[in-house]
């Protein structure tokens, strides 16, 4: 979903389908077990995050995951993954049916992540934003036993703030540096994007997490741009001031993440490495897919449990993701 304005700047349409999954079903979509999919891609941020969310509330059962390939075309992503290239529950072989199947005429991009209904067949939601706070809200009679509270209440004020400067200088920042049509709009890009990794930098520099002692949604919205960062979005993007393994604030931070159970167990950077050089010809012509960089440092010691914190709160870690779950271990 994304277009260029006439100044050459790059805007994101965010007109997603904002139907809600609730406890209560007020949009005529109550939580059940298994009634619903959800559909990720592993080289997708947006969808990152919401598989992070669900392995950390314990939701695998309840929810269960449809995983795309990490290329796509003009279409639709696609399950070219699975036997026969079909979703094995849905039977579709495009995520865009699932979308037809509910609006005939749909003129938005077909995205991840998106909760499918299984008996109907039909997009429910793609609000990627709201989907991972409903998740931690309207689930709560699914969550596994120690699930932390990512949205806590008293802190919701904060994470809304920090979450908003997180989507429009690095979530979004990187792809407004990637996919800008002029050297003034790379430029404020590329500006805002550093200057709001060195503000965090300096706010992680005494905090072991963003906001309060323990994990909460900002750090995982903050988590997903920072481990595509050196891979992707440092040279496909042109944001090369620093590496993120030269920030070391940040580059320690990330890794305290990456080794917390539900974070790095999610990471499959052959898919995102995949997904951005295929697919955006635009930018990398040639399809060639790096080697590098090594990921091998993302397992160093971080040293951030000096800083204190409970990553969990009062809760506990999550178990290891099934086998059919499992990505690819860090060679």
């Amino acid at each position: 979903m994304s277009n260029v304005r006439p100044d050459k700047g790059y805007t994101r349409d965010s007109r997603y389908i904002t139907t809600r999954i609730t406890a209560d079903g007020r949009d005529g979509f109550p939580v059940e077990p298994g009634r619903y999919r959800l559909v990720v891609s592993r080289a997708c941020p947006w969808a990152h995050r919401a598989t992070i969310v669900r392995r950390l509330l314990g939701l695998e059962k309840a929810l269960p995951l449809a995983v795309a390939g990490p290329t796509h075309d003009k279409r639709s992503w696609t399950f070219d993954l699975d036997p026969d290239g079909r979703d094995p529950v849905l039977g579709i072989e495009r995520l865009q049916e699932a979308y037809f199947a509910r609006f005939p005429d749909y003129d938005r991009g077909i995205t991840v992540p998106a909760i499918v209904e299984v008996p109907s067949g039909e997009v429910v939601t793609n609000d990627y934003a709201q989907m991972t706070l409903d998740l931690s809200l309207e689930w709560t009679a699914y969550h596994r036993e120690g699930a932390p509270e990512l949205y806590p209440a008293a802190l919701r004020a904060e994470i809304d703030a920090v979450n908003e400067e997180i989507y429009t200088d690095v979530n979004n920042g990187v792809y407004r540096a990637g996919f800008a049509k002029s050297q003034e709009a790379y430029e404020e890009a590329y500006g805002a994007l550093f200057d709001r990794l060195d503000r965090f930098s300096e706010r992680l520099a005494g905090s072991r997490y963003l906001v309060g002692d323990t994990i909460t949604e900002a750090d995982i919205r903050l988590f997903t741009s920072l481990v595509r960062f050196d891979a992707v979005y440092h040279g496909h993007f042109k944001c090369n001031r620093q590496r993120l393994s030269d920030m070391p604030v940040l580059w320690a931070y990330a890794r305290d993440l990456f080794q917390t159970p539900g974070f790095g167990d999610t990471v499959d950077f052959d898919h995102i490495k995949q997904h951005f050089y295929v697919v955006h010809s635009h930018i990398n012509p040639s399809g060639i897919v790096p080697a590098g960089p090594d990921p091998s440092g993302w397992l160093e010691p971080h040293g951030r449990e000096a800083l204190g914190g409970r990553p969990f709160g009062d809760g506990t870690p999550p178990g290891p993701p099934s086998p059919d779950e499992a990505v690819p271990p860090l060679v």
